[in-house]
């Protein structure tokens, strides 16, 4: 069995590559929501069953289905192994909401597999043969090691295309930072149910239209994070860490993801900065809003639903995980 965890993306770094890089990324391993996956070998095949299905959107049923049976393939191919397995989904989370759980379900996946056949394989060699990591080392970092997480992403000589992780052959790009993050700093999670969500190649198109983003963007960004970011982190600075997570918003590609919102989203933001939120900031293309705390989360909470009005949605206080994921 493996309990996974979710990520928030804050940003990415370099989409302008004229060092010759690519991507770079910040992310950060949440608790909760999380999802657990087991798996026992089966008749030939991979079959999918889940422990609440009748709770559970078709979206959501299909979408666990498809990427689990597709890492599991990709890993009994690179093993050269045959047989079958059936894997019985616990816990869920929304895919396609900023959380990651595309890569989680994956690295899950292949995990499981790995360690049945005797394999010890880590996340990152995981990532390259499930196809994860190609644009951000978010997720699999998260499931490797947990915490606030930074990577270095990939050299053109391996990524020449301005492409998201989904569209991406490259392979997990390296860690170059890794912090504990505060336990006493709560983040409270709004997740509204939109049907409109950014994926595939809407997604690709984005990244083709948008990219590169200007370099003094990338500059200006990069000198937020080394010089405010890091330092606020190892210093335990709640304030200076929201001022840096609100300036995100408007810099880079997360202007361009913010941008490409439904107004909404701009206004539940502005409603719990309002409400006291030290740092208030979107993962990835959404629609998953998280804000940054450490008291008044009851607050916090009544201004989103406010915000939110009749607008069906999730809201979840959690904290950081500074481990990987849970194997049992």
């Amino acid at each position: 069995m493996i309990k996974a965890p979710s990520r928030l993306h804050i940003t990415l770094i370099d989409l302008n590559g004229s060092l010759g890089r690519l991507d770079g990324g910040v992310g950060l391993t949440l608790e909760n929501p999380h999802l657990i996956l087991k798996c026992n070998p089966g008749d030939k095949g991979v079959r999918v069953e889940f422990n609440n299905q009748d709770k559970l959107s078709p979206n959501r049923l299909q979408e666990y289905c498809d990427k689990i049976e597709s890492a599991s393939h990709k890993m009994m191919e690179f093993l050269g192994m045959e047989g079958g397995f059936d894997f019985t989904v616990g816990e869920t989370y929304p895919p396609h909401s900023g959380l990651g759980t595309g890569t989680q379900l994956s690295l899950a996946a292949g995990k499981l597999i790995s360690n049945y056949y005797g394999q010890d394989l880590d996340a990152h060699s995981i990532g390259r043969v499930v196809g994860r990591g190609g644009t951000s080392g978010i997720g699999v970092a998260a499931f490797h090691e947990g915490g606030l997480v930074i990577d270095g992403g990939h050299p053109k000589t391996e990524k020449s295309k301005f492409l998201p992780s989904s569209a991406s052959q490259a392979s997990p790009p390296p860690v170059i930072a890794r912090y504990e993050f505060p336990e006493d700093w709560k983040i409270l999670l709004v997740i509204p149910r939109f049907e409109d969500r950014v994926s595939g190649k809407k997604e690709v198109n984005i990244f083709q239209e948008y990219c590169p983003i200007p370099l003094e963007e990338v500059q200006q960004l990069s000198h937020l994070l080394l010089m405010k970011m890091m330092p606020a982190i190892v210093e335990g600075d709640l304030d200076t860490f929201g001022e840096v997570i609100n300036s995100i918003q408007n810099i880079g590609f997360k202007k361009i993801e913010n941008m490409l919102q439904s107004p909404v989203i701009r206004d539940i933001m502005e409603s719990l900065r309002s409400a006291g939120a030290a740092g208030v900031g979107m993962s990835s293309f959404g629609p998953t809003l998280y804000a940054v705390t450490d008291t008044n989360s009851k607050g916090l909470e009544k201004a989103a639903e406010d915000a939110l009005g009749p607008i069906d949605s999730e809201i979840i206080l959690t904290q950081a995980q500074n481990h990987g994921a849970e194997i049992n």
